[in-house]
Order: C-alpha cells, then sequence, then structure tokens
C-alpha cells in the first residue's frame, strides 16, 4: 500500500503476497494479508482451498463475519475459532490446518505471538531463508536472495514457526522435525539487474554463459566420469516428457533428440494434460518432468501420477532442492543460476542443452551411437555458446533487430513457422510474443500454413520465418513463396550470406550456421529480442507481465 508511512524503525515483522485471483475479483477487498474478526490473526496464502465453501458456511453459522469473496479468508477464521478451544496459538494454528483441503503455503502472524511467523505447506512450495538476525518465508529463491542464499525447504505436511534468530519445523501432528539448511549456489548480483534495463534483456546476454554452465555441470557424466545416479538406460523402451509453458516446447525439441540420438519412441505432453488422460506408463517408462523452478504444480501431480503407475522419473531443473528435485529419481540440473523475469530466456536454452546432452548419453549407453560420433558432436555443442556470444555480439545485428520491432510494435497478429527441429522455435517465439508484448501471436509447422493460418495471411500480417539451413530448407523456400503470394510481411531468421532467402524477405536476421540440431539454441536469441524490443517499445513492464506469474504453483 503506497499510503503506508513507513518512516519508522519499529518494524520487525511482516507479510505479504502478489496475489494470482483464484476465488474472488482482483480488487482491494480480496488483497492479502486478510484478518480474523478481532484483527488479532493476518495471513497469506498461495494455493486453492477445495473445501471452503463448507468451512465459511460452517464459521458463518458460529457468527463470523467475512470482508473478502476468496478461499484465503476462511483460513483466518477458522484459526480464530479454534483458538476458541485452546490458549496454545501453535495448537490452533495446528489443528485450523489440518481441516484444509486442496493446496496451500500459508504465513500467519498474530499479536498473540509477536516476532513469529507460523507456516505451513501442503502441495504449494514453501522455502525459508536463514539469514543473520532475519529470515523470510517465500515460495521461490529468488525472494530472498539479494539478503541470504542459506534455505530450508520445507516438504508436504511440515509446519514451522520463524522468528528472526531461529526456525522450528514440525510434521502436522506437531512433532519437531530436524531440517538441514542448504546452501544455494547462486550469488547475490545474480539476483540484480547489474546495468541492465531488465532482467529479461540480461537473461538473454546471460546464455552464452548459462548454457555453457550447463555443459560444463553435466560432462563428467556424460563422459562417464561419475554416475548418472537413478537412472538405467536399459531399462525402460519409451520416454514420455511432461512440462508447461516454454518447458513443454523445450520437451518438443527433447522429442527430436532423443528419437535422432538414441531411437527411442517420445511422448511430450501437457502436464496439464496428462494427468488426466489416464496415460499408458509401466516400470518400462522413463518419465521426464521439465521445469524450471522445480515448483510447477501440474508438472509435480503429473510426476506423482507416473510413479504411482511404476514409471522412473527424471528432472530437468534449475533450482536445487525443489520439490521436482525431491520428488524424482534422478536430476539434470541446468545450471542457469536466478531467472526472475517471467518470460523465460536463457531457462529455456539451457533445457535444450541439458535434453541434448541426455539423448547423446542414451545413445552411447543403447549402442545407437558409438563414443566417437557421441563425442564429435558433444564437441559441436561444446561450440554452441561462442555461437550464441558471437550473435549478441555483433552491435549491427541487434540494431537490425530493434530496427523490425519498431516496424511492428503497433501490429495486432504475427505469425511464427519452422518445420523440423525449427517449428518448436516458432511456438516459443510466439510465445515470448504473446506473453510480453500483448500481441496475438500463433506458432505453427510453416507445412501446416495452408490448412488454415494462410487465410489470416495479408499485407499488414507479419510473418517470422526460421529458415537456418536444414534438411527441410527447400520445403521452407516454398513457404516463404506462399506468403508472399498474399503480401504477408516476411521476416526471416536465416545463416549468414543465405543470399536466397534474403531476396525472398521484406526483412532478415542473420545467425551463425551451427549443426542442424543445435540450430535451435542459436536460433531462439533473436526471437527473444524481438519480443523484448516490441514490449519495450509499447512501453510494458517487461519483467513482469499482466496476469503472468514466474512459477505456476497452482493447478
Amino acid at each position: 500500500n503506497t499510503n503506508t508511512n513507513t518512516n519508522t524503525n519499529t518494524f520487525h515483522i511482516g507479510i505479504g503476497h502478489t496475489r494470482w485471483a483464484t476465488h474472488g475479483r482482483p480488487v482491494d477487498e480480496n488483497a492479502h494479508p486478510h484478518v480474523d474478526c478481532s484483527k488479532r490473526i493476518a495471513l497469506v496464502h498461495n494455493g486453492i482451498i477445495e473445501n471452503y465453501p463448507e468451512l465459511k458456511e460452517e464459521l458463518l453459522s458460529k457468527g463470523h463475519t467475512f470482508a473478502s469473496d476468496t478461499d484465503t479468508e476462511v483460513i483466518a477464521h477458522l484459526i480464530e475459532e479454534e483458538l476458541s478451544n485452546s490458549s496454545d496459538f501453535f495448537e490452533a494454528f495446528r489443528k485450523a490446518i489440518s481441516r484444509l483441503k486442496g493446496s496451500y503455503a500459508i504465513g500467519v502472524i498474530t499479536t498473540l505471538e509477536p516476532g513469529k511467523i507460523f507456516a505451513a505447506r501442503k502441495d504449494s512450495p514453501l522455502v525459508i531463508g536463514c539469514g543473520e538476525g532475519e529470515n523470510f518465508i517465500a515460495s521461490d529463491i529468488p525472494a530472498f536472495l539479494p539478503y541470504t542464499n542459506r534455505a530450508i525447504f520445507l516438504d508436504d505436511f511440515e509446519l514451522a514457526i520463524v522468528k528472526k534468530d531461529s526456525v522450528e519445523v514440525f510434521d502436522f501432528e506437531g512433532k519437531k522435525k530436524e531440517k538441514k539448511i542448504a546452501l544455494v549456489p547462486w550469488s547475490i548480483a545474480q539476483a540484480e539487474k547489474a546495468g541492465y534495463k531488465h532482467f529479461m534483456i540480461k537473461e538473454i546476454f546471460e546464455q552464452p554463459r548459462a548454457v555453457a554452465d550447463t555443459i560444463s555441470g553435466n560432462m563428467a557424466w556424460f563422459k562417464e566420469e561419475t554416475e548418472l545416479e537413478g537412472i538405467d538406460p536399459e531399462s525402460f523402451d519409451r520416454i514420455h516428457i511432461i512440462a508447461c509453458g516454454t518447458s513443454y516446447h523445450a520437451g518438443l525439441l527433447g522429442k527430436f533428440y532423443f528419437e535422432n540420438f538414441a531411437s527411442i519412441p517420445v511422448e511430450v505432453d501437457y502436464a496439464s494434460e496428462y494427468r488426466y488422460r489416464n496415460p499408458v506408463l509401466d516400470e518400462k517408462t522413463l518419465v521426464i518432468a521439465i521445469t524450471q523452478s522445480g515448483e510447477t504444480a501440474d508438472t509435480l501431480a503429473a510426476m506423482k501420477l507416473a510413479k504411482e503407475k511404476g514409471a522412473k522419473t527424471l528432472a530437468i531443473c534449475n533450482v536445487i532442492g525443489s520439490t521436482a528435485t525431491r520428488e524424482a529419481d534422478t536430476t539434470i540440473y541446468t545450471y542457469a543460476g536466478p531467472e526472475i523475469s517471467v518470460a523465460s530466456t536463457k531457462a529455456f536454452t539451457t533445457q535444450l542443452t541439458a535434453l541434448f546432452i541426455l539423448s547423446l548419453w542414451l545413445g552411447k549407453k543403447r549402442n545407437v551411437l558409438s563414443n566417437e560420433k557421441a563425442e564429435e558432436i558433444f564437441k559441436l555443442l561444446m561450440e554452441l555458446p561462442s555461437k550464441i556470444e558471437e550473435f549478441l555480439n555483433i552491435e549491427k545485428e541487434r540494431e537490425v533487430v530493434k530496427e523490425i520491432a519498431l516496424e511492428f510494435y503497433k501490429a495486432s497478429d504475427a505469425l511464427y513457422l519452422g518445420r523440423h527441429v525449427n517449428y518448436p522455435i516458432a511456438l516459443e517465439g510466439a510465445l515470448k510474443l504473446k506473453e510480453i508484448s500483448y500481441i496475438h501471436a500463433e506458432g505453427y509447422p510453416a507445412g501446416e500454413m495452408k490448412h488454415g493460418p494462410i487465410a489470416l495471411i495479408d499485407e499488414t500480417m507479419p510473418v517470422i520465418v526460421v529458415a537456418t539451413v536444414g534438411r527441410v530448407r527447400e520445403k521452407v523456400l516454398s513457404n516463404i513463396e506462399e506468403v508472399r503470394a498474399r503480401k504477408g510481411k516476411v521476416i526471416s531468421i536465416i545463416n549468414h550470406g543465405d543470399e536466397e532467402i534474403r531476396k525472398l524477405s521484406e526483412f532478415y536476421i542473420e545467425v551463425p550456421e551451427v549443426d542442424e540440431f543445435l540450430s535451435p539454441i542459436v536460433n531462439v536469441v533473436p526471437l527473444q529480442l524481438f519480443a523484448y524490443y516490441i514490449a519495450d517499445f509499447l512501453g510494458y513492464d517487461v519483467d513482469q507481465p499482466r496476469n503472468l506469474a514466474k512459477s505456476v504453483t497452482v493447478e
């Protein structure tokens, strides 16, 4: 609240929450914190209380009055009701929490126990930051990273009492538990803009280093100097990949990698759909969950389903100690460092890098690739950070992207086309544009254009075509001609010196040539920049686009 007077040194505790509206509109009366009738209890809550209608009806019958339409407010009144039967606040808190059904990460403060935050977790992430003379609760590490990189990860069905100089953790029965403090390998500097206008542009420019760190961080098990524990390459005959959003696009590319290099059949699903379609899987299925945060609710639920059906699970994740990494049989970390901007950039390219390494390793282990061939391809991967850096360091190329963005930032629609390994990049480019600029954009396989999207093309429509060298280049040329015949504005992503496609394009962006299967990791970078510049020209909040959250922790 900007009207609050904070010119005092007496504050010593506080709670707040950036609410994703589920129950009740995004208006002041539904904003957190919520309080009980006596205003002695205040709380914030992330998640959904599924049995709140019954609880609310019960509490109304006992004389409680409600000031909001949220499910969260029920919790404050439920604690208040339990306090009428007990003078022990923690016991009242514990009993109230035990009556909740659904998902929740909860932080409570009370005038009855000053200097304490009472916390609870079930199916929604909650991490405690342990500082010097100060402690924090949050749903994600970057929230407190400027203050500490020491953390305690709460598990489901755990409670905590957090004071400035101590943390106590309990199970739902009230029994005390010992929890280790984890050291998060991220620095405070990584959570700052470091002179960049936005986190997103900083994270775009961090991609050469991030991809290099993914390679170096996973090189030992690829070269078999250490074991990739928890996964036997001969124990499964198919792979299911589950993910959401940008991570789903990474999974689509993973399918190309695993089928090409390891000859394993792969299905790719949105995690939110996978868990409801009764997937056919068993102990001979490897389920790969891709999640930047390790806390995406639908992905975690899909992982749980897979484990119940006997499948082995592998997480590809950026956050050490997150729920996905604790639930999975094994984890491959991306080592991207904290990604603050809601729109994912370096998390995506490092996920692709991790998937590529895993596919080569499986190819070796399953005798699809010889050791020599796998090493040869791996050497091409090791050149990738310098190729990304080459594009980002050429100011002329960045200016070209900016000029094209300036030409089209007032467009109402955009179409992205790609074929083969660059089809997922068309999807990702379209997602980036719609996420941060609010321009309607669609990604399509270029060969499917004639089955619908071609009807939308006219002289005002920018059509972004990923047209770098590959086995389908001639097909892409034909698709560009089809767009031109309908007066569409062609913006091509091409390799340096491709005169043929240059002549067919109103605008073009040149990138270094790399191996066809690695080209998506380079080709996505100008599309990230294009979306960024358009959103910036429009004056939007690039790092915090409307209605979106960095880690989607509710279903």
